[in-house]
C-alpha cells in the first residue's frame, strides 16, 4: 500500500470531529474548500516524497484544515504594528487618527446624521460645512471644500479653473508620486493644456511671464513631494507667483501635498511650508493631504478665494470626489484639536512621533525592553541601538530624525526568517532588517501596539 492511499478522503475528514465543530461555525463551502487544499498539499508533499506517516493522523490534519479556514475567514484588511519607523507609511495607511476621533466615529457611523440636513432650518444643508469654517479659521482662508484625497483635489480644480486653457507650471514640478501619480497626466485628464517653463533644475519669475498667453487659465505651482532637486538651484516662490498672476489677471493655485499646518521648525523639522503662508502670500486655491502632516483621514483639502471655490463646488464632478460622513466626522474632530497647539501636538499621533526627542526615544527604547524581557522567553534577546527614522508621505525626502531602535533576535531564527514571520502573524509587526540584524524603531510603535507586540514575540520564540 503506497501513502497516496492511505491519504484520508474528503467524506472521512467531514466526518471526525474536529471538522464538525468548523461545520458548526462555518459556512459548508469554506470548510470543503479548505479540506481539499489540505489534501492537495498532502498529495504533493507524497509525490516530492516528503510526506510522513505522521502527517496523517487526524489531529493533524484537522489542525490544517483549521488553518486553511482561518486564512479563508480572515479580514483582509488588518491593523500591523509599525515598527519601521517611518513616520507617515503610505503601504501601513499613512497618519493613524487621534484617540479622539474614535467616539465621534461610532457615534456616526452607528445611527443617522445631519450629514445633508440643516439642523436650524430644517431643511437639506451641504456635508461640507461641517468643516469648512474650521478649515477657514485655521488656514486664514475665505472658503474651503473637501473631497476624497488630494489627486482629486487637482483634478477637480485643474478642472473647473483651467479646462482648455493653458495651465503654466515649473520643469521641476512635474512631478510622479507613488502609484504613478503624475502631474501632466492629471492634468491632461482635467482637460488643462499642460504649458511647461524653465528647466528641471532651475526656473525664474521671468519664465512664467514669458509664457502668458491669452489662452493662459492658471498658474500652477506643486510640491515636490518624495524628491529633492539640490545644488544649482531657484524655483518662484508663491508670492512671486501670486504677483505674476495678479499683474495678469490670472488664478494662481498650489498643490502643496503634505498639508502642514503647524510650523514644526523648532522641533528641527525644516523645510516644509504651512499651508497658513500659501494663503497669506495670497494663493488663489491650495490643495493638501488630509491624512499627511495634517494627521487626519484621507481628504483632499481645497482652501483659498471665495470666488474660485465656489467655482469647484459648482463642478459636476464633485459629486463624483465627494467624500463620505466617516471621512467627515474623522476630520472634524482633528481639525479641533488644531484651535490648541499644544492639544495638537500632544494628541494627534502622527505629530506626536514626529517632534519625539532623541533622549525620550532612548529612554521609551529602554522601557519597551524591559517590558518584553518580563513577558517573551528568554531565547528572545534584545540590544539598543542609534538609528535614523523617516517622515514618509512625500514630506521632508531628506530629513534624518534621530532614534533608537531595538535589535531583536531569536535563537535558532535568521533575521529574515523572523520578519517574515512576524508579517505573517495574527497581528503582522513590521520592522526592518539592515546589516543582517531585525530591529524595531521606537518613533512609531503606538503604546497599544507593545501587548501585541509581545504576544507576537512569544509565538516567535514558540
Amino acid at each position: 500500500m503506497t501513502i497516496f492511499t492511505r491519504i484520508p478522503k474528503v467524506d472521512k475528514i467531514l466526518a471526525w470531529h474536529g471538522v464538525r465543530v468548523l461545520l458548526a461555525r462555518h459556512p459548508r463551502p469554506i470548510v470543503l474548500a479548505a479540506i481539499r487544499a489540505t489534501l492537495d498539499g498532502l498529495r504533493a508533499a507524497a509525490r516530492a516524497g516528503s510526506l510522513r506517516e505522521e502527517e496523517l493522523e487526524e489531529a493533524l490534519v484537522v489542525g490544517c484544515v483549521e488553518g486553511e479556514v482561518a486564512r479563508a475567514t480572515a479580514l483582509s484588511l488588518r491593523r500591523v504594528v509599525n515598527g519601521t519607523g517611518v513616520v507617515i507609511h503610505t503601504n501601513l495607511g499613512r497618519s493613524p487618527l487621534a484617540e479622539r476621533v474614535r467616539t465621534q466615529l461610532e457615534e456616526i457611523a452607528f445611527g443617522y446624521s445631519n450629514l445633508e440636513f440643516d439642523l436650524e432650518k430644517g431643511e437639506r444643508g451641504s456635508r461640507y460645512s461641517h468643516v469648512e469654517r474650521l478649515l477657514c479659521e485655521l488656514t486664514g482662508a475665505e472658503a474651503a471644500l473637501v473631497v476624497n484625497n488630494n489627486a482629486a483635489a487637482v483634478l477637480l480644480a485643474l478642472s473647473a479653473l483651467a479646462a482648455g486653457k493653458e495651465a503654466i507650471v515649473s520643469r521641476g514640478e512635474l512631478v510622479e508620486i507613488g502609484g504613478s501619480f503624475r502631474i501632466p497626466d492629471v492634468m491632461g485628464q482635467s482637460g488643462a493644456i499642460l504649458r511647461e517653463v524653465g528647466t528641471t533644475n532651475r526656473t525664474h519669475p521671468r519664465d512664467y511671464r514669458q509664457a502668458l498667453t491669452p489662452a493662459t487659465g492658471l498658474l500652477l505651482k506643486v510640491h515636490s513631494s518624495n524628491f529633492a532637486v539640490v545644488g544649482f538651484t531657484a524655483e518662484v516662490g508663491a508670492a512671486d507667483l501670486v504677483a505674476i498672476g495678479r499683474e495678469a489677471g490670472i488664478p494662481v493655485m498650489a498643490d502643496t501635498g503634505s498639508g502642514c499646518l503647524l510650523d514644526l521648525s523648532r522641533f528641527g523639522i525644516r523645510g516644509e511650508p504651512t499651508v497658513q503662508e500659501f494663503v497669506a502670500a495670497g494663493v488663489d486655491v491650495v490643495t493638501f493631504s488630509g491624512d499627511k502632516l495634517l494627521g487626519g483621514p484621507q481628504a483632499g483639502i481645497i482652501v483659498g478665494r471665495q470666488e474660485f471655490i465656489g467655482l469647484l463646488k459648482k463642478h459636476p464632478l464633485l459629486r463624483a470626489l465627494r467624500i463620505d460622513k466617516l471621512t467627515l466626522a474623522a476630520l472634524e474632530v482633528t481639525l479641533r484639536l488644531y484651535r490648541d497647539e499644544l492639544q495638537a501636538l500632544t494628541e494627534i499621533p502622527t505629530l506626536r512621533m514626529l517632534t519625539a526627542s532623541a533622549p525620550d526615544l532612548k529612554a521609551r527604547a529602554r522601557s519597551l525592553v524591559r517590558r518584553l524581557r518580563r513577558t517573551v522567553p528568554s531565547t528572545v534577546t534584545f540590544a539598543l541601538a542609534d538609528g535614523i527614522s523617516q517622515v514618509g508621505g512625500g514630506a521632508y525626502p531628506l530629513l534624518e530624525l534621530p532614534t533608537t531602535l531595538v535589535a531583536v533576535d531569536v535563537e535558532g531564527l535568521a533575521p529574515q526568517e523572523m520578519e517574515m514571520r512576524l508579517r505573517g502573524g495574527e497581528v503582522p509587526v513590521v520592522g526592518r532588517i539592515n546589516k543582517g540584524r531585525f530591529f524595531l524603531d521606537v518613533r512609531t510603535l503606538l503604546e497599544v501596539d507593545i501587548p501585541l507586540l509581545a504576544a507576537a514575540l512569544q509565538t516567535l520564540a514558540g
